[in-house]
């Protein structure tokens, strides 16, 4: 008879606890295959528990194909290949173990947003009124290019603010810009040879390299990716930041692009993705058209992300492909699963409409802007001559050259060590290089008005410790 050791305190259900040891037994051995097992009252009695519980556990074996029965005959063990446990357990290694995200006291990261004035009860009131109007879609699975009536909406919103032309159809939801860049790489795009900015977003560069795209980063000067180096490269297709350079912050100008545009007419199979990660703010002058706007031939694929103008992680980006490209797309592509949640392509759809995201956007320009003015003031009242920003007149991160002996490493260890969020330059090169004067990526997005002047304080600190 079975010594099944049970807790009379009922730490768990006695069913459980004959369950459990049953299945360990059989997968480490201990009770062979075709090894008959006690009847439901042999095993209650011999136990001092319930014939109920003992039979909830036979069920519960036999449901997951530990155990079969045979009429009149009884219980059985089924024929399962034991498992045994190793002499040694093994363990995760030490930089392998997650710690929890380190709390900064101040934040110069250029990946993030002001949180706190999002206008969470207008989503939450358009959440509502969209599951009303529209909930009953959420009954099943969507075009896997995202809901029309988003896609109908964004057609229309770029096209008036951006200069983007398109239809619906050429649209596509996706989770974020690297998704989308991995659906189009195994859609449209195999085996092509890639050209990156340098610096650029080194991202995007690891997942080419991953799938095992060639990649040549081509360098920017203060007009954007240099198109005579561009030349240089087996490249077919170019990914640039026109409207605001990721980093650098330069606004490529147009006879930057239309220079680029002809190197994409050239060939056939050219083309140019334009990521234009945080186009809604530009603090100077009016807002330039998209690179899209421009091309006439069908060469740009445009990319769009809400994760700078609403929150990161709503997770929700778009990608605009050209006529060309759709057969394509709709051949191979519409076997991938939407990634974006439903819900929250209904949601969105219902900010636009009732006009809260224009709204947001202009109340987040205007603080936007007051909180980079008061940080580059602040930045130039105490660092003086010793520094120099560049790329401030778009988006929500500038550069900081600093005039310094100074390793870039010391200042993001020692800014590490004083608990400061900090990043440099370093972090989008292709191959990084010991700069004569460090360059950091200043973002504003996540420094409160009030904490700015001590927040240069100690940076200042980082960068000129001995003064």
């Amino acid at each position: 008879m079975f010594h099944i050791p049970i807790d009379r305190n009922y730490s768990s259900p006695v069913y459980k606890q004959i369950y459990h040891w049953m299945k360990n037994e059989i997968l480490q051995g201990g009770l062979e295959a075709r090894t008959k097992l006690p009847s439901k009252r042999t095993l209650a009695s011999s136990l001092g528990v319930s014939q109920n519980s003992v039979l909830s556990a036979y069920h519960q074996l036999i449901a997951e194909g530990y155990i079969y029965t045979k009429e009149r005959s009884g219980y059985f063990v089924e024929p399962i290949q034991p498992i045994r446990p190793q002499k040694e357990q093994k363990e995760l290694d030490a930089h392998l173990i997650e710690k929890p995200p380190k709390a900064y006291r101040y934040s110069f990261s250029h990946m993030g947003v002001e949180a706190s004035l999002f206008p969470f009860q207008r989503w939450q009131y358009c959440e509502q009124k969209a599951i009303q109007k529209e909930g009953d879609i959420l009954s099943d699975i969507n075009h896997p290019q995202g809901i029309y009536k988003l896609r109908e909406i964004l057609a229309s919103k770029i096209r008036h603010t951006r200069g983007v032309i398109c239809e619906p159809e050429q649209i596509v939801i996706g989770a974020s810009t690297q998704w989308l860049l991995q659906l189009f790489l195994l859609v449209n795009a195999e085996d092509q040879p890639f050209a990156m900015e340098e610096p650029g977003y080194h991202r995007l560069s690891a997942l080419l390299k991953t799938m095992d795209h060639p990649v040549d980063h081509v360098p920017v000067d203060h007009l954007g990716m240099q198109v005579d180096k561009l030349r240089e490269t087996q490249a077919n297709i170019a990914i640039v930041t026109p409207s605001h350079q990721m980093p650098t912050g330069s606004i490529m100008p147009v006879s930057r692009r239309t220079e680029l545009l002809h190197w994409s007419y050239e060939k056939e199979n050219r083309y140019i993705i334009e990521d234009d990660y945080d186009s809604e703010f530009k603090y100077e002058g009016d807002m330039i058209p998209s690179l899209q706007s421009l091309d006439v031939n069908e060469k740009v694929i445009y990319i769009g992300s809400f994760s700078k103008s609403l929150l990161p992680d709503l997770r929700m980006s778009y990608m605009v492909l050209p006529l060309g490209l759709i057969n394509g797309f709709k051949e191979k592509g519409l076997h991938f699963m939407q990634t974006t949640s439903v819900l929250t392509q209904l949601v969105l759809s219902q900010f636009l409409e009732t006009g809260d995201y224009d709204k947001h956007i202009k109340r987040m320009s205007n603080y936007y802007k007051d909180l980079r003015e008061k940080t580059i003031a602040a930045l130039q009242d105490r660092f003086g001559s010793l520094t120099r920003v560049e790329g401030e007149k778009a988006g929500l991160h500038f550069l900081l050259h600093l005039d310094t002996e100074e390793a870039i490493e010391r200042i993001l260890e020692r800014a590490d060590r004083m608990d400061i969020e900090l990043y440099s330059i370093q972090r989008f090169l292709h191959e990084p290089f010991r700069d004569a004067s460090p360059t950091l990526i200043i973002g504003f997005a996540k420094l409160k008005p009030e904490e700015i002047t001590e927040a240069v304080e100690e940076l200042y600190r980082c960068c000129f410790p001995d003064s």
